[in-house]
């Protein structure tokens, strides 16, 4: 009974010396914004009902072609899953493994990790997305730097994002002309080498050259049938957990921004700006907004009536980690969940890289066109 009395007492005891809960509390700040949004929803239905409705029928407009018609039900979904299980294949055959062993005499001149010419390789053989995937934990294991990861994202978007791409560009450029193999030369492999070159002299100096003995090896021990499968499971995952639902936010802001009025004045100016670069404007603008496969396909039907300073300098531009969507959507979010960047660091990585791609255009069509048609 004595324990009983005690607990009591040190219950009441409690209840004395608790601090009263308060009736109310101080509005935040996300409070006052979200009823700042109430007020101005209930404003835009009484006066004009019809705002809301057409603001969000414009996003399903743009959202709607890209998710269904190029993921879900065209090639490119697909083609990310083949790129997820050939990636994986190509590294359990000790792809990784000879791909450091060859990079390294050069990387090593470099002061540079030689992980980081990894996920362009596996960008040009597949898919950015995969490339990422993959490439993503092999910088990790090789104990690259944050430096260096962000020169492999940078680097990682000086090549094309697939097969494709690349055909039909050779179509273009065969129709103007122009010799194929130096343009592939000097705008897909010299940039896989001159730009961790430049980047790790300049903006991300944080680097260091590793020895083959201290790398661990990257061949996995798996058997050849869970390869294939995990593969498979891992490329849908990929595919529908990442990679289309980054698509959906990057399109549903450009459908708002195409509702009040700011995506047709960016669409011109930027037309202006390619056209100065000596870049086609329209297939420059597909490469940029939609797809530089759907570009190279466009070029191939009309390269034949164009200045060849265009053709090249649109096929340069298209072999790049285009379109948009990809670099402030996909690479991002990929590269945050399996690598040390953020997904800030990445895609400023990522503009950095882009950035680069267009002046290399401008430079190859500037100066060497003479020499190339």
């Amino acid at each position: 009974m004595s324990e009983v009395k005690s607990l009591v007492q040190e219950n009441l005891e409690i209840e004395e010396n608790s601090v009263p809960i308060p009736l109310t509390r101080k509005w935040t700040r996300v409070e006052a914004v979200g009823l700042g949004l109430v007020i101005l929803s209930l404003l835009v239905l009484l006066i004009t009902p019809g705002t809301l409705a057409g603001l969000f029928t414009s996003i399903v407009d743009q959202v709607f072609p890209v998710i269904v018609g190029i993921f879900l039900t065209g090639t490119v979904g697909v083609s990310i899953i083949v790129s997820v299980i050939i990636g994986r294949v190509l590294e359990r055959l000790g792809f990784t493994d000879a791909l450091i062993r060859i990079f390294i005499p050069v990387t090593k001149l470099m002061k540079v990790n030689s992980a980081v010419i990894i996920p362009s390789i596996y960008n040009i053989l597949g898919d950015i997305n995969a490339a990422g995937k993959i490439a993503g934990p092999i910088l990790i294991r090789s104990g690259a730097t944050k430096a260096e990861q962000k020169i492999a994202v940078a680097t990682m978007v000086q090549s094309q994002q697939s097969f494709a791409t690349f055909m039909l560009g050779m179509v273009a450029l065969t129709a103007v002309g122009a010799n194929a193999f130096i343009v592939v030369v000097l705008a897909v492999f010299m940039p896989v080498i001159v730009v961790p070159f430049l980047l790790s002299k300049t903006i991300y100096r944080d680097t260091k050259a590793v020895q083959i003995a201290k790398l661990p090896q990257f061949t996995p021990k798996t058997g050849f049938l869970p390869t294939l499968f995990n593969g498979a499971r891992e490329g849908a995952e990929l595919l529908f957990l990442l990679i289309i639902p980054a698509a959906a936010v990057v399109f549903a802001a450009i459908g708002v921004l195409d509702y009040i009025g700011i995506w047709s004045k960016f669409e011109s100016g930027l037309s202006a700006v390619l056209l100065a670069l000596n870049i086609h404007p329209e297939t420059g603008i597909l490469s940029i907004l939609a797809s530089p496969a759907l570009a190279m396909a466009q070029l191939s039907e009309v390269a034949g009536s164009l200045d060849p300073r265009l053709v090249i300098g649109s096929f340069v531009l298209a072999s790049s980690g285009l379109p948009l969507a990809t670099i402030f959507g996909q690479i991002p979010v990929i590269w945050a969940a399996n690598s040390d960047l953020s997904e800030k660091e990445a895609m400023g990585a990522a503009l950095l890289g882009i950035v680069m791609r267009i002046l290399t255009a401008f430079l190859i069509v500037y100066f060497l066109t003479p020499i190339l048609v």
